[in-house]
């Protein structure tokens, strides 16, 4: 959000250079003289910012993958493109929708302000939409009553900063008609209830030590990383509303640590 601020004033700075240039200063120029260097950088700028603009706010924004809550989803350090429109149109800055052109479906990749602090963008995936009931116990996942189908799909090592070796048991998960994968760790228990904040809507949400059954509000979404046992998601700070998704990850142009991540579609 906040580089959108800084390339909409350079936007604005550029642009309103470039109309000063057109309508005053060129039409008092001495025939055969030099532009000012501010004036010639400001429009040679100005396009380019337009652009760049244009395209970031209303059709495709980079990301990049900063923790592992989505592994093996997203790897740390995947760069990532996200669709701005699939969920509809929305002013920059304001981030208020104008167009609606979809909403979000369970077993989508979106990104989302983060809601304790809105300057920061997180990535989860959807498992619950505006009046499902999302349940998890004993690590199975439950939307309205009905326990997601998961098979094991063998184990699934790595290391995280510091060099700590983790070891997961990868599962399939089925939401609805789609299939992801997702992490377990046996030794992590299900629910850290110390960790659980006070979020608005909290009393939608029922927590024990065995886990929790959250009633998603209206314009509402509940988020879970695929990481289940090394996320901290909806579990632990709530619900996710409208007004603060950015849009849904569609593919990795990058990884500079693996290059044969580049292209891959999110699932």
């Amino acid at each position: 959000m906040m580089f959108a601020l800084v390339l909409f004033s350079l936007l604005v700075l550029t642009g309103a250079v470039w109309l000063l240039d057109k309508y005053v200063l060129r039409p008092r120029r001495a025939e055969g003289s030099t532009e000012p260097w501010w004036v010639e950088y400001s429009k040679s700028f100005f396009p380019v910012i337009l652009a760049v603009f244009f395209l970031r706010s209303f059709l495709v924004e980079p990301f990049k993958i900063p923790s592992g809550s989505m592994i093996p989803t997203l790897q740390v350090g995947d760069f990532i493109l996200v669709n701005k429109f699939t969920y509809g149109i929305r002013l920059p800055i304001v981030d208020k929708k104008i167009v609606s052109l979809g909403d979000p479906q369970r077993g989508d990749v979106m990104v989302f302000h983060y809601p304790e602090d809105p300057t920061v963008d997180f990535i989860k995936r959807v498992v619950g939409v505006p009046g499902d009931v999302v349940e998890y116990r004993d690590k199975r996942l439950y939307i309205n009553g009905q326990e997601q189908v998961r098979n094991p799909d063998g184990d699934y090592n790595y290391v995280e900063p510091g060099l700590s070796f983790i070891h997961t048991e990868r599962m399939q998960e089925r939401l609805g008609d789609r299939t992801h994968a997702i992490l377990v760790n046996p030794d992590v228990p299900t629910l850290r209830i110390e960790a659980v904040a006070e979020f608005a809507n909290r009393d939608q949400c029922q927590y024990d030590l065995e886990g929790f059954r959250c009633k998603v509000p209206a314009g509402q979404y509940f988020m879970l990383g695929d990481n289940r046992d090394n996320s901290r998601d909806s579990r632990y700070w709530g619900f996710v509303p409208d007004r603060q998704i950015v849009g849904k990850a569609f593919m990795v142009w990058m990884n500079f640590g693996d290059f044969g991540r580049i292209g891959q579609s999110i699932q």
